[in-house]
């Protein structure tokens, strides 16, 4: 079973193994958990949000540390728990808090630049969601084989792109695709999001199953966290997007 989360792919339940004795992972589980991470996530972010928006903030200086140092421990902390899977229940805090904060920081930057883009991303990002786990539950949308080659094949071409932007971004050089409200620009960004909204049908097929296969108890933590990696992807996605669109207004 395959998925395009980086952290979720065909080899993670076999890593872990199935049939175990004792407490298994369950679908329920993994959606509770999923909800924790997501309000602290949420928490951390809005904290950082009314801090940074206070003019007598005391972390107005530590703006750009903050993001730069809380985006980097985010990134380790998601390679450890990808790696140490059985420390999902303790780093899957750690990533929510570390993401909260980075997110903070960076809506802060969006909406200060685009007045109103936070709620109608965090908006979307959720309807996107919660649209997505209902088509999927009444069956209107499945992870086929096709289906699953596709958009894990789309996640890597996108991944791919992202390395070599950031690659020739050491050079001072801007992929246009990216950066630009051209558009291509525009165009890019919303198969971008189109891609992370679809995994996420990808990573509701593979819980389902790790969860049938009686995975370890603390996959539940990891599957929630993998969950919250593509959240956040599409969140910053949709960001993007709308910064794009309200620049061709």
């Amino acid at each position: 079973m395959k998925s395009g989360n980086p952290v979720l792919n065909e080899r993670v339940f076999t890593q872990v193994g199935s049939g175990v004795q004792g407490d298994v992972m369950t679908i329920q589980g993994a959606v509770t958990k999923t909800f924790i991470l997501l309000a602290i996530t949420l928490a951390t972010a809005v904290w950082m949000w009314s801090e940074l928006m206070t003019p007598q903030s005391s972390l107005l200086p530590y703006v750009k540390p903050i993001s730069l140092v809380s985006g980097i421990l985010g990134f380790v902390t998601a390679m450890v728990t990808s790696f140490k899977k059985e420390w999902a229940p303790v780093t899957a805090w750690i990533y929510a808090v570390l993401e909260g904060v980075f997110l903070g920081v960076i809506t802060v930057f969006f909406n200060q630049a685009y007045p109103g883009i936070a709620m109608e991303a965090v908006a979307l990002t959720f309807g996107v969601l919660f649209c997505l786990l209902a088509a999927y539950q009444a069956g209107f949308i499945r992870a086929t084989p096709t289906f699953m080659r596709v958009i894990v094949s789309a996640t890597m071409a996108i991944a791919l792109v992202y390395l070599v932007s950031m690659v020739i971004g050491f050079f001072g050089i801007q992929m246009p695709l990216i950066y630009s409200s051209s558009g291509m620009g525009v165009a890019f960004s919303f198969v971008v999001v189109i891609v992370a909204a679809l995994n996420l049908v990808l990573d509701f097929n593979f819980i389902e199953e790790g969860a049938r296969e009686g995975a370890p108890k603390y996959m539940e933590w990891f599957s929630a966290f993998a969950l919250l990696v593509t959240l956040i992807w599409l969140y910053v996605e949709i960001l993007r997007l709308l910064a794009k669109l309200s620049d061709r207004r």
